[in-house]
């Protein structure tokens, strides 16, 4: 029996995911990435780095603890920094990694795409409401 490498292991794990295997790390991703407030995040963020109180103040809704949540997920998955500033009181700033500005090209143009739809969106509700 041939032996393999950590790092062939990891490429044959690699190319053998799939998303609609509920234990796959992909899909564990995707159930990430499609929460409403981390996509809220991440377009927050989009616009520049900005302080705990900043998100809190602009994403509407969310609460002190679903946002701390949120951020440390974020932070953990590599898509944010969390950057610790001496002060009195202390400064926090949170700001999107090169990932997590790739990942805020999507999820912005989902974002887009909501808020120019929202309408339709509305209409076709009615019209099966009615029905």
């Amino acid at each position: 029996m041939a032996t393999t490498t950590a790092a062939q292991r990891r490429e044959q794990a690699r190319v053998e995911y799939d998303a609609f295997v509920r234990n796959c790390p992909t899909n564990q991703l995707l159930d990430r990435i499609s929460d409403k407030w981390v996509s809220l995040v991440v377009c927050a963020l989009a616009e520049g780095r900005m302080r705990y109180s900043d998100l809190g103040r602009k994403i509407a809704g969310v609460s002190p603890k679903m946002l701390t949540q949120t951020l440390r997920s974020l932070e953990r998955d590599g898509l944010l920094t969390r950057t610790v500033t001496p002060a009195v009181p202390v400064r926090v700033d949170y700001e999107l990694t090169p990932l997590g500005t790739s990942l805020f090209h999507l999820l912005g143009a989902v974002k887009d795409w909501a808020e120019a739809h929202i309408e339709q969106v509305n209409e076709a509700r009615d019209q099966y409401d009615a029905s």
